[in-house]
C-alpha cells in the first residue's frame, strides 16, 4: 500500500509521500514522486498502484516533456497529458494485467504551476485518466491507504494555513498511518512549491530524524485525553449511575 498526500493553501502547496513498496513478502524502498523543475514549468507527481504500471507511464510522460514541454502553458495540459500516458499503458498492459489477477489501479497526485498558472494547482487523476482539481473548500487529497490520516486532516487543514502549518499536518497524517498500517512507513519525501516560485523542492526524511515529533504528539495526545472535560461522561462510574438491567 502506499501514503500520499497534497495540501494546497493559499501560499502554495506541500506534498508527502512514503517509500515503502510490498510485493508479496518482501519490502523494499523505491520513491512514488516524480518531479520537474524547468523554466517556469515546475509540478511533481505522486502515486499509487501498481509500480509497473506507474514506472512505464512515467517513462513514457518524460519522453513527451522533454520533446513538448513548452506547448503545456498551464498545469491541466500537463495533467491532461499524464492521464493520455496513462490510458496507453491500460491498452498495452491492463488486459494482462487482469488476467493475472492484478488491478490496473494508478491513482496519481499533481501538484505544480507553470507559467500561465495565476497559482499553484493541484489535481487528483483517476486510472481512467480523468481528474478533479482540489479547491479551498476540502484543500487536501490522499491516496493509497487514507483511512487513518483522514481526520488528521479534516480537524485541522484549512485553506489559510501556512504551508509550514501544513507540512507538519501533513506529518501527522502519515504518522497515524504508518503506526495504524505496516505497509506504510518511512523514508518519507516531502515537496512544496510557494506561489510563483516555479521550483519544488524536494527533501527526503529518514525515521530518525523525526520520531522525536512522532514521541512528542503521542505524549501530547494522553495529556489531551486526561485533560478532556469529561465530568458528564464520567458519571457512569457514580455509584448511583450504576443500574443494572435485566
Amino acid at each position: 500500500m502506499t501514503f500520499c498526500l497534497g495540501i494546497k493553501t493559499k501560499y502554495g502547496i506541500v506534498g508527502l509521500s512514503d517509500t515503502r513498496i510490498t510485493s508479496g513478502t518482501e519490502t523494499t524502498t523505491s520513491k512514488k514522486v516524480f518531479t520537474v523543475n524547468r523554466d517556469k514549468h515546475s509540478f511533481f507527481i505522486m502515486t499509487s498502484g501498481l509500480r509497473s504500471v506507474r514506472d512505464k507511464a512515467i517513462t513514457y510522460f518524460s519522453e513527451v516533456i522533454e520533446e513538448q514541454d513548452q506547448t503545456f502553458t498551464k498545469l491541466y495540459k500537463a495533467v491532461n497529458e499524464f492521464g493520455d500516458q496513462v490510458k496507453r499503458v491500460a491498452k498495452e498492459d491492463q488486459e494482462f494485467l487482469e488476467a493475472s489477477g492484478l488491478s490496473f489501479n494508478l491513482f496519481s497526485i499533481i501538484g505544480g504551476q507553470l507559467e500561465e498558472d495565476k497559482a499553484p494547482k493541484l489535481y487528483l487523476l483517476y486510472p481512467q485518466g480523468n481528474w478533479i482539481e482540489i479547491r479551498r473548500g476540502t484543500p487536501f487529497v490522499s491516496i493509497g491507504n487514507t483511512g487513518a490520516g483522514s481526520p488528521v486532516l479534516r480537524r485541522s487543514i484549512t485553506y489559510e494555513d501556512t504551508l509550514e502549518y501544513a507540512l507538519k499536518c501533513a506529518f501527522l497524517a502519515f504518522d497515524a498511518t504508518r503506526i495504524s498500517a505496516n505497509d506504510v512507513d518511512f523514508p518519507i519525501d516531502v515537496v512544496f512549491l510557494e506561489n510563483d516560485q516555479y521550483h519544488t523542492i524536494e527533501k527526503r526524511f529518514e525515521k530518525k530524524e523525526l520520531e522525536h515529533i512522532s514521541e512528542f504528539w503521542n505524549d501530547r495526545i494522553k495529556e489531551g485525553i486526561r485533560a478532556l472535560p469529561a465530568e458528564r461522561l464520567m458519571q457512569i462510574f457514580d455509584a448511583e449511575e450504576k443500574v443494572i438491567h435485566p
